[in-house]
């Protein structure tokens, strides 16, 4: 480990600053609608397709 390296915890101001930093706010996630949409749709062609070619 470099000398020169101070650990925020050995200094009680540093300490404070580190620990007092406001997260950073997550962005917010993307809405799964479409996709589930997208996905049923995708699985009524199927049953579609499939039972068009069983009773073709």
């Amino acid at each position: 480990m470099a000398e020169n390296y101070t650990d925020p915890s050995g200094n009680t101001e540093a300490f404070r600053a580190f620990a007092n930093t406001p997260e950073a706010e997550a962005p917010a996630a993307a809405s799964r609608t479409p996709l589930l949409v997208g996905a049923a749709v995708v699985a009524v062609v199927l049953v579609v397709l499939v039972a068009w070619l069983a009773l073709g």
